[in-house]
């Protein structure tokens, strides 16, 4: 799933060539692209055609649409493989482009999506800490690039999990905008191992810790984000190439970039996690009531 780089890649893809234009039509051809749309395909294709985007904005990993009708947000969701790509209106369409929109300037806006996990969702926008957000994203954290996101406020709320810190990085209610990926790299760059209980480091550390996710992502989005397939692409269909800067993710028995040991790979939430075993030492087991 796009993690914080790769979404913010596309809502600026988004400003720059959708911002302004005026939605003539919208045509949905798979029924899943628009599940989380409980009215259904006529009504959010009727309902968004003739209104003018206003902006583009993101909290995290969710993205969205605002448009002159200040009440009406459109929420989409990338899932693990949607792509939102503007193209001229007499281009091939895409073979998994599940819903075209029309816009004023010969172009559309596609959301292509191979295996239909993601979709079109319109929503209201409520009021949220001082920001207008939809109401599907209400209980999203701040993430670590937004303007008004405070350390202090998530420092706090990361030590009072009594879980791995790993866990309450990947909490988008806790902090947003981190996947497996970007917390992989985080850690290390932190000299923390996953395991760690989130309430057992000091706010020092933890600070420290919020400072790489920052360092990590701002580098992730200068790079285009990170493209292991033609899955994640922005709206010009082009691939990031952060990958080739990761240092522990996807690194599996390859040297340490600091100090050479082998990278490690560890089951996580039916996921993997990886890791320089000398540079982020496992905690000691914790002892269990009997």
């Amino acid at each position: 799933m796009p993690e914080l780089p790769e979404v913010e890649v596309v809502r600026r893809g988004l400003a720059e060539h959708v911002v302004g234009r005026v939605i003539e039509s919208v045509v949905v051809t798979h029924p899943r692209s628009v599940r989380r749309h409980l009215e259904g395909a006529a009504d959010l294709a009727a309902r968004l055609t003739g209104l003018r985007v206003a902006s583009a904005e993101r909290r995290g990993k969710y993205l969205w649409l605002t448009f002159d009708d200040p009440e009406t947000s459109l929420v989409v969701h990338l899932g693990m493989s949607g792509q939102m790509l503007v193209q001229p209106v007499d281009a091939p369409a895409e073979k998994h482009a599940h819903i075209r929109a029309g816009l004023d300037d010969d172009t559309e806006l596609r959301f292509v999506d191979q295996r239909t996990f993601g979709g079109w969702q319109l929503a209201p926008l409520l009021e949220v800490d001082g920001t207008m957000v939809p109401e599907p994203v209400a209980h999203i954290a701040r993430d670590p690039l937004d303007p008004l996101f405070d350390a202090d406020v998530a420092v706090k709320a990361l030590r009072a999990k009594q879980t791995e810190i790993k866990r309450v990085l990947l909490d988008q209610s806790v902090l947003s905008g981190v996947g497996n990926i970007y917390a992989d790299e985080s850690l290390w760059r932190a000299g923390l191992h996953g395991g760690r209980l989130a309430s057992g480091l000091s706010r020092t550390a933890m600070h420290g810790l919020l400072t790489e996710v920052g360092a990590v992502m701002g580098e992730a989005l200068a790079a285009g984000g990170t493209s292991f397939d033609a899955l994640y692409v922005n709206v010009n269909g082009q691939s990031g190439y952060f990958e080739r800067s990761l240092a522990v993710y996807g690194r599996e028995d390859e040297p340490c970039r600091r100090c050479g040991a082998a990278i490690r790979r560890e089951k996580f939430m039916n996921r993997s996690s990886y890791s320089c075993p000398r540079c982020q030492p496992k905690p000691a087991a914790r002892a269990t009531r009997p």
